[in-house]
């Protein structure tokens, strides 16, 4: 019922915003790889709520709990079940939610679908079902390390609102990254992005933009014809995050103003290596990895709760009103960025994997 991801690398997530907790089933992890409770928290602490002060204050330690899979710090190659507590619950604010859609909420579709919600903090529908995601992808992540040595799945900010960062994907580090609180790898940039969002903030609004991602030293073969294309699988991945409005890879939508001869990739040999002397494509040809590293750009709206009044209806169909109440990111981009890595790692191993049952080779 839309809970699970993945083909061999399959992960299901479970829990609502304030119930008792979230997570993730694995399966089809392979055993005796190498993963323990401080590697997966590690990947949770950079996604949790509360770590600056441009991200909703909820405060949650988000601590993992490893329940099956993992003895004495390797995988068994059974089912891996992680579970996060939730402790910050405020259900109260939501009270008045409960008979109010919020404007470009999932609160109006989740009552159209099922006949019923959880409406304390949106249930299934938060941002906070990502725990689960990218707890499986910390594990995802050392899988890569032993089979695809070298591969790195980087995501940055790239734009907030109108400020655009310039970043380059072939040299930006995870130090460039995680050196600022709002996750971009311009440092000309960052005053002036922390300075937008928390005016935002304080005009009761929010705000939205482009998180960028790159996989280096991906082997090139992984993807499928047709259905499952790798950039095909990379969208889904990241169009199933919450507030995501936009996916596109290499030149994506500026690639229309090009002509067939301005933006063809010429081949040439590099050693034994077959490369790309420009890489428009992304990375992906034909559904098909390359073997240059792989660049797409996801965009996220502006958070859908903000504490101005606005105009909706109710559960009983009234016309009304409603202010947001609760504790909300003013911009989701800096939290967002390792959910755009974890995601990416995943449709990655689930494909090198996939790769490897098919054809022996990756």
């Amino acid at each position: 019922m839309g809970n699970t991801f993945g083909t061999l690398f399959r992960i299901t997530t479970f829990g609502e915003s304030h119930g008792g907790g979230v997570g993730v089933i694995i399966d089809g992890c392979p055993p005796g790889i190498a993963v323990t409770q401080e590697m997966i928290q590690h990947e949770l602490d950079r996604r949790r709520p509360g770590q600056s002060e441009i991200v909703t204050p909820r405060n949650e330690a988000d601590s993992c709990e490893i329940l099956s899979g993992i003895h004495e710090g390797f995988t068994l190659g059974t089912p891996i079940s992680i579970h996060v507590r939730n402790k910050d619950q405020r259900p109260g604010a939501y009270d008045e939610m409960a008979v109010k859609y919020r404007p470009s909420h999932a609160d109006y579709t989740y009552d159209a679908k099922f006949g019923r919600r959880n409406p304390n903090g949106g249930g299934r529908s938060s941002a906070r079902e990502t725990i689960g995601r990218v707890a499986a992808a910390a594990v995802a992540k050392e899988v890569l390390k032993v089979l695809a040595p070298g591969l790195e799945t980087l995501a940055w900010v790239s734009r907030v609102k109108d400020l655009q960062a310039n970043v380059d994907p072939e040299t930006v580090t995870s130090e460039m990254i995680e050196s600022n609180i709002v996750r971009t790898g311009d440092p000309a940039m960052v005053e002036e992005m922390i300075e937008l969002i928390k005016a935002t903030r304080k005009d009761g609004n929010s705000i939205g933009g482009v998180v960028e991602a790159v996989v280096r030293n991906c082997p090139a073969g992984l993807g499928a014809p047709v259905f499952d294309r790798m950039e095909a699988d990379l969208a889904k991945a990241m169009m199933s995050l919450p507030a995501t409005k936009g996916f596109e890879v290499g030149s994506g939508f500026a690639g229309t103003y090009l002509t067939g001869r301005e933006h063809n990739d010429p081949f040439y040999m590099d050693g034994e290596r077959v490369r790309t002397r420009s890489n428009n494509s992304g990375g992906v040809q034909g559904g098909i990895t390359n073997g240059e590293n792989i660049v797409f750009r996801t965009a996220f709206k502006p958070v859908a709760t903000i504490m101005t009044s606005q105009e909706t209806v109710s559960s009983a169909k009234e016309e009304t009103e409603l202010k947001g109440k609760g504790r909300h990111d003013p911009c989701v981009l800096p939290r967002a960025v390792p959910i755009v890595e974890a995601m990416t790692n995943l449709v990655v191993l689930d494909h090198l994997l996939r790769q490897r049952a098919q054809c022996g080779i990756a």
